[in-house]
């Protein structure tokens, strides 16, 4: 991968390597419930202990103030050693010399995971003190945590400016994913853009307009933007007080030769639950007492057209409240022709952030698309168009 160091470019064997990785994974009754993101930095751990490396892992838990039993990296430990099949070494603290003597009698190859970096204040603050005493435990570093790679913290920035820094495979592949997605396009570029408010993607679609060619408007952002068009949307969530916003940014978009697609027909009900009574109708015609829930036929079927167009997809957030059938009828349909076309070689794929993974899970296609981002602040930032200060530091000099 041009631009950034990674595995090809480090002397591993014999080495201590400091890998920042993402554990914060969900739990319930002691136990882990979702191992994607355990799954993910595999390859990784894997590579360093086959070459001869010491793995020791930096990861957080949870937002702790201070050291707290019930965000410790401790519980971790099973569903991780599972995973790799191999033993894991957890050492009660990420600084200090008893983590230091564990390192040192581990053997390479081996590997060990230091408690939660959060509980000491100074990983979110980024001290240089914090960093050098991480620093003390590694002859390298290894950042395989795209996912918190948007915070300035010790164990994702600052170490990587005290020794030689490298890009995981997660890391890695998330980076050429990304750059695929928008950076450097395979043109034309369609943008899909779902989820409840306009107000927390103000910025994203800013940017969106300027560098994709076609940008889908689904969930309940849509509702302020055909509310911006005078379309009643009866008792949708819609953020009224924004339809001045969501007309500067199609005039933005128009400015900038982005076609913007919303939806001309919808699915609607009068309660939001499963499988409640409802009807497909044009946007124009929602009863005052009806929600729009989910695109429509036509909405979808325009969508999948222009689908067929594009040569790159990049997407964030469902079209409608895909947990409750049948308005998942969009999300779902529209990412299996996404996916159909990624294994015919006519389209790269690129989804994350929010909601997303969970309604590409939901869709079954998760394996299917080119990439799948377990990111969320991160893969917005991105594709807000904001440098990444854990992704900066890692690039060539």
């Amino acid at each position: 991968m041009t631009g950034f160091r990674t595995l090809d470019d480090a002397e591993l064997a014999g080495k201590r390597v400091l890998v920042r990785v993402d554990l914060n994974v969900p739990m319930e009754d002691g136990k882990v419930t979702d191992t994607t993101r355990i799954d993910r930095i595999l390859p990784t751990i894997r590579e360093i202990s086959q070459k001869g490396g010491k793995t020791v892992l930096l990861a957080h838990f949870g937002r702790p103030k201070g050291r707290d039993e019930k965000n410790s990296l401790r519980q971790v430990v099973p569903a991780l050693a599972h995973a790799l099949g191999q033993p894991v070494i957890f050492v009660d603290d990420c600084i200090g010399d008893d983590v230091a003597k564990a390192i040192s009698a581990a053997r390479n190859g081996e590997v060990l995971l230091l408690e939660n970096t959060r509980f000491h204040a100074g990983d979110e603050t980024n001290d240089p003190a914090f960093v050098s005493a991480l620093a003390a435990n590694g002859d390298l570093f290894v950042n395989d945590a795209f996912s918190a790679a948007h915070r300035a913290h010790a164990s994702t920035e600052g170490l990587a400016h005290v020794l030689p820094a490298y890009a995981g495979r997660t890391m890695q592949a998330e980076l050429e994913a990304l750059s695929a997605g928008l950076d450097n396009p395979a043109r034309p570029v369609m943008a899909i853009v779902g989820g409840a408010k306009v107000s927390t993607k103000l910025e994203l679609l800013g940017n969106l307009v300027k560098k994709v060619d076609i940008l889908a408007i689904g969930g309940g952002m849509a509702n302020t933007f055909l509310a911006a068009r005078g379309v009643d949307v009866g008792k949708s969530l819609c953020e009224h007080d924004l339809v001045g916003t969501a007309r500067e940014i199609e005039e933005k978009a128009k400015a900038a030769g982005c076609e913007i697609l919303l939806p001309v027909d919808a699915l609607v009900a009068r309660e939001f639950k499963a499988n409640p009574g409802h009807r497909v109708v044009p946007v124009g015609d929602v009863a005052a007492d009806e929600m729009i829930l989910d695109a429509g036929p036509l909405s979808i079927a325009e969508v999948v057209l222009k689908l067929d167009t594009v040569r790159t997809l990049v997407w964030n957030g469902p079209f409608g409240a895909f947990e409750l059938r049948p308005f998942d009828t969009a999300t779902v349909t529209v990412a299996k022709a996404a996916a159909a076309r990624v294994k015919a070689g006519k389209l790269v794929a690129v989804a994350g952030g929010g909601d997303t993974v969970a309604a590409m899970n939901h869709a079954g296609v998760a394996d299917d698309l080119s990439y799948v981002s377990t990111a969320g602040g991160a893969f917005l930032e991105w594709m807000e168009g904001k440098a990444l200060p854990g992704v900066e530091a890692l690039r060539r000099s």
